[in-house]
């Protein structure tokens, strides 16, 4: 999933604001409801009793706002749980002893409060209960925070690692796209006043694979049939550097070309077999690209004429091998397989292994 597509899926429709009055809002005018309705079913409520409960609303969802300006403005949201917790308990009984001083006052002063239902108690019980409601709301609001901050995280997590990726994958391929250039154009500066024609159809393939390697810097994966092409012209002008010493078939199953891969990555390991094998032998040798579909996955095999020192590379950083490694794991992770060995004293193979279907990071260009 590209950073675009997270930051979209995770995005709020309305504003931070707009959800937190919404809640106060509702959150209060439902506790006025619930309270107003149970103790109406069992006392008759007067006009002025009922003005009682919406002052209490009223100061209840002030005085919270309040305090949440106080939390922000001392930045109690990041303190410690044990630091937060005393802040908590004794704001929730400070306001409501003044939600409860308030309203407590003004049933006195209107006189809603008949003497003879008046318990000294009352007070008590009141700033209790107020402070409890306090503390609930103040619950709720760390609770909903730290969540909040917990989710963000992960999703910055998550944006972060598709745009490593992504870099990543940019990085590997434009280390790629200049690799063979130098020694095809050595070999079509001798081969001008040779072969004229020759030279013409070289430099004809030298344009092809430049264009593909701009091309592949739009993409992460390309159809198996353009890579394919991209390689037969890249044999096409090493033929004219190592002549006879260099012979090569490729067999392509039709099935298989349709089939995405990553660019470039096909064409890296060709080179390597032809630097690293043949062009160390005085006979030279030759290169056999082979690919099918085995157990819902593309396996492509190529062979070369050489021999390698197996433990060197398994450690080995060059030879495009950790590159290749690389860039199949940010793709498909564990899914893919890749693997170079000696067939026997005098073949190299190596083997690539692909999921159809089963790609796992994307460009944010893609």
């Amino acid at each position: 999933m590209t950073a675009a597509e997270l930051k979209k899926k995770f995005s709020h429709p309305l504003t931070r604001k707009q959800i937190y009055w919404a809640s106060q809002i509702c959150g209060w005018t439902l506790f006025g409801l619930v309270n107003y309705f149970f103790i109406s079913a069992y006392e008759q409520l007067s006009p002025g009793r009922t003005l009682i409960w919406i002052l209490l609303c009223l100061l209840g969802l002030t005085s919270t706002h309040i305090y949440r300006s106080i939390i922000k403005k001392h930045n109690w949201l990041n303190l410690s749980l044990s630091r937060i917790i005393p802040r908590i308990l004794i704001s929730s009984f400070i306001i409501g002893s003044v939600v409860y001083g308030i309203v407590f006052s003004t049933e006195i002063i209107f006189d809603l409060l008949p003497k003879e239902e008046f318990n000294p108690a009352a007070p008590l019980i009141g700033i209790t209960n107020m402070g409890s409601i306090i503390l609930l709301w103040s619950l709720i609001y760390f609770s909903l925070h730290y969540f909040e901050n917990y989710k963000r995280v992960e999703i910055e997590s998550l944006i972060w690692e598709a745009a490593v990726k992504d870099f990543e994958l940019k990085t590997l391929k434009s280390q790629l796209n200049p690799h063979f250039m130098f020694n095809a154009m050595n070999s079509i500066r001798a081969l001008i006043e040779e072969d004229p024609v020759n030279a013409k159809n070289a430099i004809t393939k030298l344009s092809n694979i430049l264009r593909y390697s701009l091309r592949i810097d739009r993409t992460e994966t390309v159809p198996l049939e353009d890579e394919i092409q991209t390689v037969e012209d890249y044999l096409a002008l090493e033929k004219i550097r190592f002549e006879e010493r260099l012979k090569y078939k490729i067999f392509i199953a039709p099935s298989t070309c349709k089939i995405e891969i990553p660019p470039m990555m096909i064409q890296t390991l060709v080179e390597n077999g032809i630097k690293h094998g043949i062009s160390k032998l005085p006979e030279g040798g030759e290169v056999s690209l082979t690919s099918n579909i085995e157990k819902n996955h593309l396996v492509i095999r190529i062979e070369n004429s050489g021999f390698i020192n197996e433990e060197d590379v398994r450690n080995s950083k060059g030879f495009g091998i950790s590159n290749t490694k690389h860039r199949l794991n940010l793709l498909f992770g564990e899914d893919a397989f890749f693997n170079i060995s000696n067939k026997s004293d005098k073949k190299v193979l190596t083997e690539l292994i692909i999921p159809l279907g089963a790609r796992k990071n994307e460009s944010f260009n893609s």
